[in-house]
C-alpha cells in the first residue's frame, strides 16, 4: 500500500513539474513575442509612415501603447484573436485610428499587457504613438460589461478610445465580464 502511495505521489509531482515547466515556457514565448512587437513597432514608428489599414495583416505591430501611471509602454498589433493578443495590444480592425475622429478599441489580455488596469483612474493620460505621430488620451470613466455587449465597439460619432480586458481581475481562466476603459482626446 505504501508502495502505491509512493508512485502516486511520485506521478503527481512530476505532473506538476510538467505543468510549471509549461506554463513557464508559454509565458517566455509571450515576453519574446510582445519584445519582437515592441522593436517591430519602435521603427514601424521611426519610419514615419503607417501601412495603409487595409494592407495590415493581423499580428502587424502598428504603433505603441504608453500608460504613464502604470509606467509600461506595450506594443499595438492588428487584430485581437489569441494569437495576436500574444504580441500585445490588439487593435480591432473594424474600429478606427487615432485621428480618424472615431472610435479606437484595444483589446489586451489582463495578464500581461494590462495588468494592473483595475488601477487606473480618471484624468490618467492614455498616449498612442504611431509613424502618423503622437496622440494623447484622458480617461473619462470605466464599466463592466458582459463579453457579448458589443456596443463597446460600436461607433461613437466622435473621437474615442476604448480599452477592453477580461474581468474579474483575479480569475485565472476566461470569464465572460469585461472591463471597459474609456479615454477622450486631449486637445
Amino acid at each position: 500500500m505504501n508502495k502505491s502511495i509512493s508512485v502516486i505521489g511520485i506521478l503527481l509531482i512530476c505532473t506538476g513539474l510538467v505543468y510549471v515547466g509549461a506554463s513557464l515556457f508559454g509565458i517566455q514565448e509571450q515576453k519574446h513575442a510582445r519584445n519582437e512587437s515592441m522593436a517591430s513597432a519602435q521603427k514601424a514608428i521611426s519610419a514615419g509612415a503607417g501601412t495603409p489599414s487595409e494592407d495590415r495583416e493581423n499580428g502587424e505591430a502598428i504603433g505603441i501603447l504608453r500608460i504613464p501611471a502604470l509606467d509600461r509602454e506595450v506594443p499595438i498589433v492588428t487584430g485581437a484573436d489569441e494569437d495576436d493578443l500574444e504580441k500585445g495590444v490588439g487593435h480591432v480592425p473594424s474600429t478606427a485610428l487615432p485621428g480618424e475622429g472615431e472610435r479606437i478599441f484595444l483589446a489586451g489580455h489582463r495578464d500581461t499587457v494590462f495588468t494592473r488596469m483595475g488601477e487606473l483612474k480618471p484624468g490618467d493620460v492614455l498616449e498612442i504613438r504611431l509613424a502618423e505621430g503622437t496622440f494623447t488620451y484622458q480617461i473619462t470613466d470605466s464599466v463592466i460589461v458582459d463579453q457579448d455587449d458589443l456596443s463597446v465597439m460600436e461607433p461613437a460619432g466622435e473621437e474615442m478610445l476604448t480599452l477592453s480586458t477580461c474581468y474579474p481581475f483575479e480569475y485565472l481562466s476566461s470569464t465572460d465580464q469585461r472591463y471597459i476603459i474609456h479615454a477622450r482626446p486631449v486637445h
